[in-house]
């Protein structure tokens, strides 16, 4: 599980969260993004476009990701259904999450997919095409590194026809960094200590940082991910 003073040290900081809406530019409180992105693509629809574009019209999944016991970081994201699991574990893992190379699993209802599946624990690949696993409404869950674990919950807002813009896994929105301050002055923090962390008092400033008692190679950057702080994770 996620260590409670952390989270602590989160929810201190986390004033109500905001995210951009990567159609407009805009910014949105995260309860209310869900409700804009869908009058944004509205909007978007009702453009002319060219002949070429509107023929290309898929399947697509519209998802809300975010970090399961620290929901202060999300993703508004886009993606074919006869798109794999594969493909959305490795958008994650992009964006998110990669290390140094950990597993990584879905669960959706009862079934695990894994990347590298175990037979013990009846898992399947992640060959599998989101149109065949998921459906509007649902929430599935993901879990990358079975050491330090960083959990996901990730909920499906919709599924319908659209154009398909070049990149298989689109942003539509993501949360501005929560603003996460230094334990010794106040000042916004820019790294965190691996070793301090896990005792809520792991958030240093730039100068802070210097004078810290484990030493700077335990110092991690402070990154926009649920993963910040964790392992190796450099964003």
């Amino acid at each position: 599980g996620v260590p409670e003073v952390l989270m602590e040290a989160q929810r201190m900081s986390s004033q109500a969260s905001t995210g951009k809406c990567h159609l407009c530019g805009g910014t949105f409180g995260k309860a209310e993004m869900t409700k804009h992105l869908k009058a944004c693509r509205q909007k978007e629809g009702s453009e002319p476009t060219s002949s070429t574009q509107s023929s290309r019209k898929k399947d697509v999944f519209h998802l809300l990701v975010e970090g399961r016991h620290l929901p202060e970081y999300w993703m508004h994201i886009e993606l074919p259904a006869d798109a794999q699991l594969a493909v959305l574990d490795g958008f994650l893992r992009d964006t998110w999450l990669e290390c140094c190379g950990h597993l990584s699993m879905f669960s959706i209802e009862d079934k695990r997919y894994s990347v590298a599946e175990m037979e013990e624990f009846d898992d399947e690949t992640m060959e599998a095409r989101l149109g065949a696993v998921l459906s509007p409404g649902m929430k599935f869950y993901h879990e990358y590194d079975f050491g330090s674990t960083t959990h996901l919950v990730l909920k499906v807002i919709s599924q319908e026809q659209r154009p398909i813009k070049g990149k298989a896994v689109q942003i539509l929105a993501r949360n501005e960094p929560p603003e996460i301050p230094c334990v010794s002055c106040g000042k916004p923090a820019t790294h965190v200590c691996a070793q301090c962390v896990y005792s809520g008092a792991g958030w240093l400033c730039d100068a802070c940082a210097g004078e810290h008692e484990c030493g700077e190679e335990m110092l991690l950057p402070v990154v926009n991910s649920p993963r910040v702080g964790v392992c190796a994770y450099t964003g």
